[in-house]
């Protein structure tokens, strides 16, 4: 029996976790599939009310601003969004009272029958990745989409009657803990790094959740991974199914040809570096990765190639805003942790003054001073973290202290000078000055075009 099928035949409700767009898009889905759902959110006011409209007119029981954690514990399953910690008291009740909790993104899936998805993940490079996959397979002529984690939600791409050949699906550590059902015609793991410690109490712990990917792994199954890095080797060894590796540093499945200039597909080129307008090894490591996912599809090198060469940064993510008096403005507000700060670190090959600050995450910022190789002139420390940054940075980088934004980007302006950047990469996220990385990086770039 399908998904679905599983629970029409059960009289009890499904619980939806989560009035966000994941969570709103599931509860559709189940209502639209005859399941009797119960859905609410600790939020409250006319912004979620109007939201929540539409679902209570399909017969959804809505409660906001609390949850009721007795008929979560009577109903036959719960899925909850990504935003929703393990450790909340809806997750906790569900546990405890042996319903099963299922993410958001198996209810999408379960919705899309005949699908081929190219599950991605890993700490950094999963968003970019996602989008070249999703631009490569289509510029190749397939039928594909990007979603997941990327912003459309699974559930609502179902809900939009569409029925692409393949599914780029970015999958965030979160969703993959309680995602049971997926088995991915191709998985991709970018990298592993340190991250989300301030939700997960190890890196251990964090870890096992990004091996979820392989979780359905048969002998059949396709892993394109990074052959760079020890951690998603060690991750993979011994899972079943055929490896695909990816490389910066050698000769690979997809490889970069240094020497030559060049991104390979074993021996036939894709394309000249030159003509991949994305900063960064690190970025094309994603290429790379992203051309093993078309191949999976059985597109030609020479049009994933040309593909390629259409594709541009995405907003936010080493995204080159301006450059304005020979300093070129660069907004990475994306990087939220300080593992893409150091990649943004590489990437960068002008001398730069660095805007680094925002929430804490948990992970100290020493190792970014040996990142720096002499080019940083100074980092501007700014948001709750900015004693935390001084603390660790100072001494070996100069350091100052920043107030509001405004006044940060103006001390940006008054230290950088011709022939340099200012990079916008936070390593922390955006919440004590922000909505989201999104708005810290709108702010930065209404600030640059207002220059």
């Amino acid at each position: 029996m399908t998904l679905f099928e599983r629970w029409r035949a059960d009289t009890r409700e499904v619980a939806v976790v989560g009035l966000a767009r994941s969570g709103i898009a599931a509860a559709h889905l189940l209502r639209r599939e005859g399941i009797a759902v119960y859905a609410s959110d600790a939020g409250a006011g006319p912004e979620i009310e109007a939201r929540v409209s539409p679902i209570r007119e399909r017969g959804a029981a809505i409660e906001l601003g609390g949850h009721d954690l007795k008929r979560i514990g009577r109903s036959q399953a719960l899925v909850v969004s990504p935003g929703v910690p393990p450790e909340a008291p809806p997750v906790q009740a569900a546990r405890a009272a042996g319903v099963p909790v299922v993410s958001e993104v198996d209810v999408g899936a379960a919705a899309l029958p005949g699908v081929h998805f190219a599950a991605i993940t890993g700490t950094n490079g999963k968003t970019t990745t996602t989008a070249l996959a999703a631009h490569l397979l289509a510029g190749t002529g397939h039928r594909a989409v990007a979603a997941g984690n990327i912003g459309t939600p699974l559930s609502e791409l179902a809900l939009r009657g569409e029925r692409p050949e393949w599914v780029a699906l970015e999958i965030s550590s979160f969703q993959l803990h309680d995602t049971h059902d997926l088995v991915p015609s191709c998985g991709v793991l970018t990298n592993l790094a340190p991250d989300h410690l301030d939700r997960y109490p190890s890196i251990a712990e964090y870890y096992a959740d990004k091996k979820r990917l392989f979780r359905s792994a048969h002998d059949g199954s396709s892993w394109i991974l990074n052959a760079d890095d020890a951690e998603v080797l060690a991750m993979a060894k011994g899972v079943a199914g055929r490896r695909r590796m990816f490389s910066v540093r050698q000769r690979a499945e997809a490889w970069y040809d240094r020497q030559g200039g060049t991104l390979r597909l074993g021996a036939a080129d894709l394309l000249p570096r030159k003509e991949l307008l994305l900063l960064g090894d690190h970025n094309v490591a994603n290429a790379l990765a992203a051309a093993l996912v078309a191949a999976e599809a059985a597109a030609a090198p020479a049009a994933i190639g040309a593909a390629l060469a259409t594709f541009r940064a995405l907003p936010h993510r080493l995204e080159p805003v301006r450059e304005v008096e020979g300093v070129l403005w660069i907004n990475d507000s994306k990087a939220t942790n300080v593992a893409s700060t150091a990649v943004a670190l590489d990437a960068v090959e002008r001398p730069y003054v660095l805007l680094l600050g925002g929430r804490h995450k948990g992970e100290p910022y020493t190792s970014l001073a040996d990142r720096m190789g002499g080019r940083c002139r100074a980092v501007i420390a700014f948001g709750e973290s900015r004693e935390i940054i001084e603390r660790d940075l100072g001494g070996r980088v100069k350091v100052v202290p920043g107030g509001s934004f405004a006044d940060v980007m103006g001390r940006a302006r008054a230290l950088a000078g011709r022939g340099e950047a200012v990079l916008l990469s936070p390593a922390c996220s955006s919440y004590d000055m922000f909505k989201n990385y999104e708005d810290r990086g709108a702010q930065f770039r209404a600030a640059v075009e207002a220059l």
